[in-house]
């Protein structure tokens, strides 16, 4: 990470804009930690990793969240998934990468690569785009195609710690955040970017033969990002041991059943095909399908299953979360503010099951404000029934911004 020196008033009209929260009136400091919450033993066989307790000494055995990581056969936990991935990968910061999701756009390459996915509305809530946050993403050679920034994604990304890419950007509403040493970012030279990042970015000429408009047709190689990161001299790694997880994850000896709670197969996080108003979901209708098999939840949208074309694969997770936030227009363009900051309600699907959330994103507002950790301030998801946050199942994890005027479009059964 970049030396992180700002004055105030460089991010006061962004801030502001953060300021207007929604929904819940619970109070976010009656809600419990992960580590207090306790669950059931797993009754399928254990990860072949899990012969013995994996868990350090002084992390309670029978905890249902990751405690304390550690390095076991070449492999620590993942703080975006909780699987067990190569030490080397573990501790790489993500990227935070801006990709398309309206039908011009179509198909995408990569996308299925990302361990985190964020979605939401766009201008005038016409349709939605996609941030992947990718940190185990192997042999991938390329992201496509790459779209601008809107600051409601970036400040999620900075949540994650992770190094935001993108093509393009609301000048007004990004600029003096995206340009400041706050954010680590590897941005395309276009207007309002003032250091750019060209070396990982291009034109797929294919694409444009084809008809594409010009914004669908950008393309970021891994190769490029490496040498781009490398030139900035952005730190690669987390800031270890400060660095917590911003989701917390069952270990491996335990599932998190939710066995009390409500059945749920099937989700339309802004609705299914019979609603008549605009929420960015209406465009392309997605929906997540449960797979009681595999406790994973495939995507589909614009009438089929999402596929990311690299290696024709449908999208599928293990979580899914809808964060409802409060919203407004910014401007006549439709450019549109969401409020990540704050608490509101949301939902949590995983194994089968629906859990009615709280989430928190509390930032202190004094004259001694910090910005700096402000900004990097993870969001806790609590049970709303028993104040405990939520564990999530091992594996990917789907997070919808839905604007909280639509919140009863949200179906699922």
């Amino acid at each position: 990470m970049k030396n992180k020196i700002l004055k105030k008033q460089i991010l006061g009209i962004t801030l502001a804009t953060m300021m207007a929260i929604g929904g819940c009136s619970n109070d976010p400091n009656a809600y419990k930690p992960a580590d207090e919450v306790t669950a059931d033993p797993i009754q399928s066989d254990p990860s072949p990793l899990d012969e013995t307790d994996l868990h350090t000494p002084d992390t309670p055995q029978g905890l249902m969240a990751i405690g304390e990581r550690y390095e076991m056969n070449g492999k620590i936990e993942s703080y975006l998934t909780g699987e067990w991935i190569p030490t080397e990968v573990a501790n790489r910061r993500p990227m935070a990468v801006m990709i398309p999701n309206n039908r011009n756009c179509l198909p995408q390459y990569g996308v299925s690569y990302a361990d985190v996915i964020y979605e939401a509305p766009m201008e005038s809530c016409s349709c939605t785009r996609l941030m992947g946050l990718f940190q185990n993403y192997g042999d991938l050679e390329f992201i496509e195609p790459i779209r601008s920034s809107r600051h409601y994604f970036l400040y999620e990304a900075l949540s994650y710690d992770a190094i935001y890419c993108n093509w393009g950007l609301a000048v007004p509403y990004v600029g003096p955040l995206i340009n400041s040493d706050w954010v680590d970012n590897i941005s395309a030279s276009v207007s309002g970017i003032q250091v750019g990042a060209d070396e990982a970015f291009s034109r797929d000429k294919e694409r444009q033969e084809q008809g594409y408009s010009l914004e669908y047709t950008g393309v970021m190689t891994l190769e490029g990002y490496n040498a781009a990161v490398s030139r900035l001299g952005y730190d690669t790694e987390y800031p270890t041991p400060n660095y917590t997880f911003p989701l917390q994850f069952a270990t491996d000896a335990y599932l998190a059943e939710y066995e009390d709670y409500k059945d749920v197969a099937i989700i339309y996080p802004g609705g299914d095909h019979n609603q008549t108003h605009a929420n960015g979901y209406n465009e392309l209708n997605p929906y997540f399908e449960y797979n009681p098999e595999d406790h994973l939840y495939y995507r589909y949208q614009n009438g089929g299953p999402h596929i990311d074309e690299i290696n024709d694969e449908q999208l599928a997770v293990t979580n899914v979360i809808i964060k409802y936030v409060s919203g407004y227009k910014l401007d006549d363009h439709g450019y549109m503010n969401f409020d990540v900051f704050g608490t509101g309600e949301g939902l949590l699907f995983t194994n089968g099951k629906c859990v009615d959330l709280v989430w928190s994103r509390i930032y202190p507002v004094d004259e001694n404000m910090d910005y700096n950790s402000n900004l990097y301030v993870q969001t806790r998801f609590y049970d709303a029934s028993t104040g405990d946050e939520v564990i999530l199942n091992k594996g990917k994890t789907w997070i919808c911004l839905v604007w909280d005027e639509y919140k009863d479009y949200t179906k699922y059964a």
